[in-house]
């Protein structure tokens, strides 16, 4: 197991998070943090490869064509109001 990620830390990443935590959560969330640095640890025995410096560009071009009409894209719509879609309230 990693070093342990103290309390403040956690309290202070809450804080940039503005989110809340009892002393339970802090403890939780220490432990995790632990686990999530340790993960970050492994990247250190992760062989390095060189990199292909004589790479092609095997994607086509970009092709322009025309797009729908408006009245061909709200065509499907369950529901439109001043030519666009209209969905559900939110709040």
């Amino acid at each position: 197991m990693p070093d342990r990620v103290d309390d403040a830390e956690v309290r202070h990443v809450a804080g940039l998070a503005r989110v809340d935590l009892d002393d339970e959560e802090v403890e939780l969330f220490a432990e995790q943090f632990a686990d999530i640095l340790e993960y970050f640890d492994a990247l250190d025995d992760v062989p390095e490869v060189e990199s292909d410096e004589e790479l092609d560009n095997v994607m086509r071009p970009d092709e322009v064509h025309d797009g729908l009409t408006q009245e061909e894209a709200l065509r499907n719509a369950p529901e439109t109001e001043d030519g666009y879609f209209k969905g559900p309230r939110v709040g």
